[in-house]
């Protein structure tokens, strides 16, 4: 039975997704938004809500923490003075994880995880279609 037992393994050893979570949470820093699969994005999100936790408490101790996982002072130092300051009003719940659809080889289920708060990043600015000047109904010039 699998009774307290949480997390996924993900077909991996323990060293193996402990470096899969810490590359994935890195990429996720660095862009705000990664696309993974589905299982990925659900155990990642409770990574990066650990670190944002440690980067909001913002002692010696936290920052200790952190670089212990992070392995990058300049990724520390943007973790505490740039990510966990956005947050300091939010109890937890950092993340979003959005489905995305399947991946075309083998139909696993994909999500988007970001940091909540990327609406303005997120939406690619809409490019208006080119109106057809006067005299051109649409038809091709010849050459």
């Amino acid at each position: 039975m699998r009774h307290l037992n949480s997390g996924r393994k993900l077909n991996r050893t323990s060293a193996h997704r402990k470096a899969l979570f810490r590359n994935m949470f890195l990429a996720l820093m660095r862009a705000g938004r990664i696309k993974t699969t589905d299982a990925k994005a659900k155990e990642l999100r409770r990574v990066a809500d650990r670190m944002v936790t440690l980067g909001k408490r913002g002692d010696l101790a936290a920052r200790r923490r952190a670089f212990d996982f992070i392995r990058s002072h300049k990724l520390v130092k943007q973790l505490f003075d740039e990510i966990a300051p956005r947050f300091k009003d939010r109890n937890g719940g950092y993340t979003r994880v959005v489905k995305f659809g399947f991946r075309r080889g083998d139909a696993a289920p994909l999500s988007i995880i970001e940091f909540v708060g990327n609406e303005a990043q997120a939406q690619p600015k809409k490019r208006r279609r080119k109106q057809p000047k006067e005299g051109e109904s649409g038809e091709q010039r010849a050459a």
